[in-house]
């Protein structure tokens, strides 16, 4: 797969995106980034930290799929900024933060769209 293409598609939904990042379930990063000129507010060993929430959070979700279905998105609001988590497949996940302004609608149907283009062209995007 593509993960960069995928990574500068995502970043290029929105200006108010400020990072994401594509990862597996083990918490290996696949490929990330900031926007140029944003700064993390996070240290990297909290972003890390932040990481390995969303993977346990994402596992614990699965344990309840087969009652309620797969998991298509997660959007978790704070005060400053807008964090959205999305699996990628069963062994990846896209994780985005952007301004708390940001229309995280558009931003979250445009990355499923994304992520089913990828997987139905995993060589690159259309």
């Amino acid at each position: 797969m593509d993960y960069k293409s995928l990574y500068e598609s995502i970043m290029a939904i929105d200006p108010k995106i400020r990072f994401a990042t594509i990862f597996d379930m083990s918490g290996k990063v696949i490929h990330s980034g900031h926007r140029e000129g944003v700064k993390s507010l996070l240290s990297p060993e909290e972003s890390k930290k932040s990481l390995q929430q969303a993977i346990d959070a994402w596992k614990s979700r699965i344990t309840f799929a087969e009652k309620i279905g797969k998991g298509k998105y997660v959007l978790a609001v704070y005060e400053r900024i807008k964090r959205i988590t999305v699996p990628l497949d069963d062994e990846h996940l896209i994780y985005i933060t952007a301004e708390v302004n940001a229309d995280h609608e558009k931003i979250i149907n445009k990355t499923l769209r994304l992520k089913q283009d990828m997987l139905h062209n995993p060589q690159g995007m259309p």
